[in-house]
């Protein structure tokens, strides 16, 4: 009976996975596979991960099929399990990172079928061309007039059987247990997995959903869904979470904004490493702020709070990500870069596109139409943290002071503890 390989990478998940379910529907074996390869450390994402492909692996053995994991080289692994199963394609869903798309040119050049799928993104990132030429767009409000009057493929439901071939054994390489999955402790903050995923994804449609285009904002509110490290290892289809509301819908344009820089790194892979737009611009090198910045004490609550938050939780809320980035880059002059690779270290969410996308925006560098704004911290502070709850939440040091005495203590004479401002600020 002939054999497909689904590679499984950034959609750990059964429900509206179209390459999952168009191997199952062949008829033939069906072999899911997870490569841990070091060239992709999971870092401070080790014990989500973790989470993740438990529970992928268990919702497959609850269709009759298994996740076999391996560790290594993705390539050579897929194909060193090709060859055992004598598998004739590998079905994937198709990513835009210059990692992925390397891993499919090279799997495409081996003597084996390979067939890519959408399912990253709601509108696959090469469906939607301007008008006028051009291979992407390049600012986001055009891209959002296509994308909400771009017809939508259906969501597809978890398929019912998952045949595995017999006697397969899904155990991992030497050093690890075999059948069973590397143990990392759980993420402190979020559990992992599509289980979790779909949980969270009703709770918010029941409670958060109505509030949201009046709260997203509120940063001591904290109410934004946290759905973000679900989409960024696929156990949530990014599909399935903007049919929960009108395409019109706050929620729904943030989810556009996913698939807008997605669909710029598939043009531009280097998003994350190169300027997307030059700009003539020297750098500061001061690894004295760069080092207060990562550890919360540039004495600017607000900055400090958000930075704080990425530390403890592995997320920041998005209002503080602008917030703190517009910091380290318009106001210390630190290169985009400097901040991109922290955050991409500590997120749970760090994913290249959006990552290298909103830093770039920061920086002016990329698809910003102001590339020249700078973001006052404390005006921010006062808009969107007006009794400074967050500021209290994560930086306990100005936990007794009055609102206005937290967002900026130097006017009290400083409190003890906390540092005084490394930059001036009005």
């Amino acid at each position: 009976m002939d054999t497909v390989i689904v590679l499984f990478t950034r959609d750990l998940r059964v429900r509206d996975h179209p390459a999952l379910t168009a191997a199952c529907a062949r008829g033939g074996h069906v072999v899911p596979l997870f490569v841990l390869d070091p060239r992709v450390p999971a870092g401070c994402r080790a014990g989500f991960l973790t989470d993740c492909l438990a529970d992928l692996r268990a919702s497959l053995r609850a269709r009759g099929g298994d996740l076999l994991v391996r560790h290594g080289d993705t390539v050579a692994e897929t194909m060193r399990l090709a060859a055992a199963v004598g598998a004739s394609e590998v079905y994937a869903s198709a990513d835009v990172s210059a990692l992925a798309r390397g891993r499919e040119r090279r799997l495409a050049g081996e003597r084996i079928g390979l067939r890519l799928f959408p399912g990253l993104t709601i509108v696959p990132p090469g469906e939607l061309l301007p008008s006028g030429g051009g291979d992407h767009y390049r600012v986001f409000t055009p891209y959002w007039r296509a994308w909400a009057g771009h017809p939508r493929r259906p969501v597809l439901p978890a398929p019912a059987r998952v045949p595995l071939p017999p006697g397969l054994e899904p155990g991992l390489e030497p050093g690890l247990e075999p059948g069973d999955l590397p143990r990392h402790a759980p993420h402190p903050a979020l559990r992992g997995g599509e289980s979790a995923a779909r949980a969270r994804l009703e709770r918010w449609r029941r409670e958060g959903l109505d509030g949201y285009a009046d709260g997203h904002d509120d940063l001591a509110g904290d109410r934004t869904s946290r759905l973000s490290p679900y989409l960024r290892f696929g156990c949530l289809s990014p599909l399935e979470a903007a049919s929960v509301a009108p395409v019109e819908h706050p929620f729904v344009r943030q989810l556009c904004w996913r698939d807008f820089f997605h669909q710029v790194t598939l043009a531009f892979p280097a998003i994350g490493r190169r300027d997307y737009r030059p700009r003539p611009r020297r750098w500061r090198d001061d690894a004295d702020a760069v080092s207060a910045w990562k550890a919360g004490m540039t004495g600017i609550p607000i900055v400090d709070a958000g930075m704080r938050q990425l530390l403890a939780e592995g997320w920041m809320h998005n209002r503080a990500r602008m917030i703190v980035a517009d910091y380290l880059v318009n106001h210390l002059g630190v290169d985009w870069r400097v901040g991109a690779a922290h955050f991409f270290d500590l997120l749970l969410d760090g994913d290249v596109a959006d990552n290298g996308g909103n830093w770039q925006w920061i920086a002016g560098t990329g698809n910003s139409p102001r590339p020249g704004r700078v973001l006052n911290p404390l005006r921010q502070a006062r808009r969107f943290d007006p009794v400074s709850g967050y500021i209290h939440r994560y930086v306990p040091e100005l936990a007794g002071l009055a609102p206005a005495e937290a967002r900026e203590p130097w006017r009290i004479g400083g409190v003890r503890g906390y540092p005084v401002p490394l930059t001036a600020l009005e």
